[in-house]
């Protein structure tokens, strides 16, 4: 059986529902924290179950009888930089071998590295580390960034008409759909052991490209403000982001700054037999939509 874990969040879910284009639903299992929130999945003959990554008895009942997990990152920092979500990676992993899972694959990052800028980057460095040290087989799946931070980062742009951040670096914005389909043809055809090339679009785009594409479907001018990275933490804690957050945020331009999110390749676009979604499709339709 196929265990999906996170299968109520945005990638774990799609991931679902293109598994089950591939194959029977009573060969895919989820593992959930709220079962209720996955009644159709269950409708569909997915086996639902619960499933907390701080619960490892849960994890074991989640997991039993499966062939392959796929772990959906958490995400989790702990309190005082405590990497709390590395700990539930461990227990996920330590379930998935002993329910006897012959494959684990895990939703990594492009930009994994244990001296990164971007603290979510060291986690997933980390994990992987785990992932060696278990002696199963798995995939890493060195995932683009996802295209929806770019519509965060441009949000507030669209309404003021200045994009207004740090200095950055070209970033491989990939959608999470394109991911999910390609994971599924990953799972259900056993391709690609270990790290998998980057899982990215076709393009690596800037801030201010950003920007441009922004101006030209919106026909009036979105400015790229470079500012400097104290204005921009100031900007922030002045509006009452919290000063965890304003040090991921700061941690990511630092990071694509040095060029860590800006490798493509041809392997996403392989794996689901079409070019990937690029960011102006995904700017054209975030505009359109609020727009219309």
């Amino acid at each position: 059986m196929i265990i999906v874990t996170g299968a109520n969040g945005k990638l774990g879910r799609a991931v679902v529902e293109q598994l089950l284009k591939r194959v029977p639903a009573e060969q895919i299992g989820v593992s959930v924290r709220e079962p209720n929130q996955a009644q159709e999945l269950q409708e569909c003959g997915v086996r639902v179950r619960r499933g907390d990554f701080d619960d490892a008895e849960s994890l074991h009942h989640a997991f039993e009888g499966a062939s392959q997990v796929l772990i959906v990152s958490t995400g989790i920092m702990g309190e005082a930089g405590i990497p709390h979500g590395i700990r539930q990676h461990q227990a996920a992993i330590d379930a998935a071998k002993k329910a006897g899972a012959s494959r684990m694959l895990y939703t990594s990052h492009m930009g994994s590295s244990p001296t990164s800028h971007f603290a979510p980057m060291i986690h997933h460095a980390a994990t992987e580390e785990l992932l060696k040290a278990s002696g199963m087989a798995f995939t890493s799946l060195r995932n683009g960034y996802y295209a929806a931070s770019a519509l965060m980062l441009i949000g507030g742009a669209i309404k003021t008409g200045e994009l207004i951040a740090p200095e950055d670096g070209p970033v491989a914005w990939t959608v999470h759909s394109d991911l999910a389909e390609a994971t599924a043809a990953i799972i259900s055809e056993q391709k690609l052991d270990g790290m998998t090339p980057n899982l990215t679009a076709t393009e690596a785009i800037d801030m201010e490209g950003i920007a441009t594409i922004a101006t030209e479907i919106l026909g009036r001018t979105i400015r790229r403000i470079v500012v400097s990275d104290q204005e921009f933490r100031d900007r922030l804690l002045s509006q009452g982001v919290p000063e965890a957050s304003v040090n991921m945020r700061m941690g990511m331009f630092l990071a694509s700054r040095q060029g860590d999110f800006a490798q493509v390749d041809p392997t996403l676009a392989h794996l689901i037999g079409r070019p990937p979604v690029n960011i102006r499709e995904v700017l054209q339709e975030s505009i359109s939509h609020r727009q219309g």
